[in-house]
Formats: structure tokens, sequence, C-alpha cells
């Protein structure tokens, strides 16, 4: 009876470690709070890991046949925003926060993470970055903060688990491999505009823009030289800033989601610079 006493008095002592436990205590201010430390260009911010999604195994981390002209994809005004949500913090969405949502005054119909994911997924998978092609891919959330999402990254297949490293993200501003100190997604300062190539053609697309186009036949105005930046909205309804872009075109005769619109671009340049 004795030593079972004393086990029971040890277990109360030990406290089962829950996800919330890596997080540190946000509110409503923690998107400003974000960007105000990513502008101040810390380098000790805390890093976080993904031994097993993320072991740092480039899929080309360079071009093989060394041509200097890419791809750079801007998901603009995505979904990710964290909250505190009964115990601990979560990635905020329709589906699984509808009530809590309701509760605070919020549109659940705003709160689509699972926009950015696809549309992610749908770049990384691609045989332009397959081919080395894909020179970087840069989110900005409806917050305005803005990240950036390494080429060679192989995110989670699954909602939950990308759930989790956006949060993870969004909390630490950086996730590292685990064999390397490579930063895969990292916070990085405001305007996107400083990291696009100056010898860029930025392309915008919205189903109400005036210009239609195909983009096959785009495809083929466009300089073998120039590298082509891609500003594709990332959210379910709205339009995307067109303040940065030099041209502003749609696809398509009927609304499309972001992944589809990004896998019709992949599609037309592939065709182009004949990767297959």
């Amino acid at each position: 009876m004795k030593g079972k006493k004393r086990k029971n008095s040890e277990a109360k002592n030990v406290r089962e470690v829950s996800p919330e436990d890596e997080f540190v205590e946000q509110d409503e201010p923690h998107a400003a709070k974000i960007l105000k430390t990513a502008a101040s260009d810390d380098e000790d911010v805390a890093e976080g890991t993904l031994a097993d999604e993320l072991p740092g195994i480039p899929l080309l981390p360079q071009d093989p046949k060394g041509n200097k002209n890419g791809v750079i994809f801007v998901l603009e005004k995505a979904s990710l925003e964290v909250a505190k949500v009964g115990k601990g913090y979560q990635l905020l969405s329709a589906e699984d926060h509808t009530n809590f949502l309701k509760k605070n005054n919020k549109n659940p119909a705003d709160y689509r993470p699972d926009i950015a994911h696809q549309a992610l997924l749908t770049i990384l998978d691609s045989p332009l970055n397959k081919a080395g092609r894909l020179r970087a891919v840069y989110v900005k959330t409806q917050k305005g903060v803005l990240f950036e999402v390494k080429p060679h990254v192989r995110l989670p297949r699954t909602y939950k688990r990308f759930a989790g490293i956006m949060l993870q993200l969004l909390q630490k501003l950086s996730i590292t491999a685990a064999s390397k100190r490579e930063k895969l997604l990292r916070v990085i300062k405001n305007p996107v505009t400083q990291y696009l190539p100056t010898n860029s053609r930025k392309i915008g697309f919205s189903y109400s823009s005036q210009k239609s186009v195909t983009m096959s036949n785009y495809m083929n105005t466009v300089g073998d030289d120039e590298n082509l930046v891609f500003v594709v909205g990332a959210m379910a309804h709205g339009k995307i800033d067109q303040e940065y872009t030099d041209d502003y075109v749609s696809i398509s005769d009927y609304p499309l989601s972001a992944a589809w619109c990004i896998a019709e671009v992949c599609m037309a340049v592939q065709g182009k610079w004949k990767i297959h």
C-alpha cells in the first residue's frame, strides 16, 4: 500500500505535455507583434523543428540546366489567424471553429486556411518546382504577416498537420529542418516587393479583371529572359492588391479556386519552357 501511495504521489507531480505548452500567450494584437519582430531583423528568434515532415531533403535545390529566369508565387490575403480557443491556441478555420467565430462576431466563411494549404501543395508539387524553376514562394496573411516558404519544403499532406505547422510558424516566426539549421519557413519584413527580382513581370489574377487572357497565349508574350511573379489570392472572397502588379488578368470565364488558378499557370509556364 505504501508503494502504491508513493506511485500515486509521483503521478500527481508529473504533468502531461500538450501542444499548447510550446506556445507563448498571445492576443488580438499578435499580428502586429509579429510584424514588429520581423521588422527588427532579430536573428535570435526561437525556431521550430519538424523532424518527421520536413527532413530538409530538397527536391531539386538548383536548376539542373542553369537557367537564370524562374517563377515566384505570392499568395495574398491568406486566412491564417491564430486565436486562443479554450485552453490553447489554434489556427482558426470555418470547419473547426464555427461557433467560436460567430460568438466573436466573425464571419466563418472568411476563415479558410485550407485554401492556402491547397495552393501551396499545388505549387510545391508542380513539375515546374521539380525542374528547379521555382525561385520562391511568399505568403501574406490577411493580418499583414509575410512569410517565405522554401521551394524544397515538403509540407504536410493533411490539413491537420498543416494547421499545426502554421500555428508553430506564427508563434515562433520560423520553422527549421531537423537535419540542418536551414529555415524552411520564416516570417520576413514587408513589403514583398523588396524580395522580387528587378527584371520580373508581376502578374495578378482576378475573375473580375477586364483583361481576359488564355494563359498559354499570354505566355507567348513573355520574354525568355524575364522572371515571372504570379500574385494569387488565397482567400474565399475579395480581390488581391494590384498596386505592385504590372498586369492584372482573368484566365477563365468562371471563378477559379486558388489551387486551380495556380495549376493553370504552372501548366502554361511548363508548356513554354518545355517542362514535362
